[in-house]
């Protein structure tokens, strides 16, 4: 997927929806930018309060611990994980991951 269309799937999972041209409003009202979650470890800190009960959240780390590019030690490798590869990780706890055709 690309940045953008990580960005649109998971601010449509948040509730930021209604897109109009680059504008996006919040359940709460407020008109917002869309979150840059491919690329901002703080919206995607964000996101992922958003994970609900223990099911959703245990997908979500299973996800972020069985990445492609494994190559940190077990112990540190949350405090590696790009924003993403968390995005990915997020969207495919949710199944809303599209596999890049190529």
């Amino acid at each position: 997927m690309t940045d953008e269309q990580i960005n649109q799937a998971i601010a449509e999972a948040c509730g930021i929806v209604g897109k109009s041209g680059e504008i996006y409003k919040t359940p709460d009202g407020w008109v917002v930018d869309c979150p840059k979650f491919a690329t901002d470890l703080n919206a995607m800190h964000e996101a992922e309060k958003t994970l609900k009960g223990y099911e959703q959240i245990h997908t979500y780390v299973w996800h972020l611990n069985n990445r492609k590019d494994w190559e940190t030690d077990f112990k540190l490798m949350e405090v590696h994980i790009s924003a993403r590869d968390r995005a990915e990780a997020f969207l495919r706890t949710l199944g809303k991951w599209e596999e890049v055709q190529e």
